[in-house]
């Protein structure tokens, strides 16, 4: 049996380590996928600090993208050789209530890719046939990561955001970057905002096609229909309430935020609402992946190797990356 590598966290609060270990056998309803790249997502980071329920030791990494090394003899629908992308979800039990009733992403018994399964920072994973996406070919290994989980879940958010037009983006990172141009490109007008001081980070808005960009702390000209916040701060929820219109909607669409701090009945009245987001189903895998070959969406890259995981995870945390994080355990893919 062969080896596979891995950079593997032990416990809350530790940093990886690379690790060797068998190469992983697939199931009957599995495939075992040669990682090609692996996008870094703010939700890694909540794993690392013991912010969500996870299986320790663990793999992290959601934004797989590969090739199909084995088949399990259950799976149907994918080939030895091809590329596939696998997200968050990893598996649900297709019998509770949520999903007997299309709400697969609120499974009562769910599995989560690098949280609670062995996720991407690995050369190999194994992953559940069902919860495995075929790729548009115009991405690279590289520019699809990102996709996986910072497109998926920022999709997530804009549809539930409904037919909103002026949208506020609170959180100028991977899933805005992608939002931005998919929203954009429907016609929508976005406003980002960033941390107070990021003018990078605006710049990066606008050349996007932000229709405006600003600090968090400040108002945008116009009211909003809607805002989506992907930084996992809590007070943003009250300043996102003060910047929408009456009816509009506010998004949280991150797996993890600090607590709300009380705010003012007044500031939600006129039938302001505020959701969230948790987790994605497969059909927005579907329709997401349809809408990016038409759109014309690039993803904003910068690469680390397996064993400069730590760095690029300290990187985001830190917020110093323009767009997305993405691994690559191949030097070779690293290189191209």
């Amino acid at each position: 049996m062969g080896q596979m590598h891995a950079m593997q966290l032990d416990g809350p609060g530790k940093p990886l380590r690379m690790v060797a270990r068998p190469l992983p056998v697939a199931g009957p309803a599995d495939l075992l996928i040669k990682v090609a790249a692996c996008g870094v997502c703010r939700t890694d980071l909540h794993v690392l600090d013991g912010e969500i329920p996870a299986h320790y030791p663990i793999i992290p990494g959601h934004e797989i993208v590969g090739r199909v090394l084995a088949v399990g003899e259950e799976t149907a629908g994918f080939a030895i050789g091809q590329r596939v992308g696998v997200p968050w979800l990893g598996y649900t039990c297709g019998v509770c209530g949520y999903c007997r009733s299309g709400h697969e992403n609120l499974c009562d018994q769910p599995q989560f890719t690098g949280c609670t399964r062995d996720g991407g920072y690995a050369s190999h994973v194994v992953a559940d046939a069902r919860y495995c996406f075929a790729l548009p070919d115009r991405f690279t290994d590289v520019e699809a990561a990102p996709l996986l989980c910072a497109g998926l879940i920022g999709w997530r958010a804009l549809r539930l955001a409904g037919d909103a037009r002026r949208i506020g983006l609170y959180g100028f990172g991977a899933a805005a970057h992608i939002l931005t141009q998919v929203a954009t490109w429907q016609g929508r007008e976005v406003y980002a905002f960033t941390k107070p001081g990021d003018e990078d980070g605006q710049a990066f808005a606008r050349s996007l096609g932000g229709i405006w960009a600003g600090s968090s702390e400040a108002a945008p000209p116009v009211q909003l229909d809607a805002a989506l916040i992907f930084a996992p701060v809590g007070a943003l929820v009250p300043a996102a309430l003060k910047v929408v219109r009456k009816g509009g909607r506010v998004v949280c669409a991150g797996i993890h935020m600090s607590d709300i701090p009380a705010f003012p009945y007044a500031d939600l009245w006129g039938e302001r609402s505020i959701l969230s987001v948790a987790n994605l189903t497969r059909e927005d895998g579907t329709s997401f992946f349809e809408m990016v070959e038409k759109a014309g969406i690039r993803t904003v890259t910068e690469r680390f190797t397996l064993e400069h995981a730590n760095e690029a995870l300290q990187r985001l945390r830190e917020g110093r990356l323009i767009g997305a994080a993405v691994i690559c355990p191949d030097p070779e893919k690293f290189r191209s």
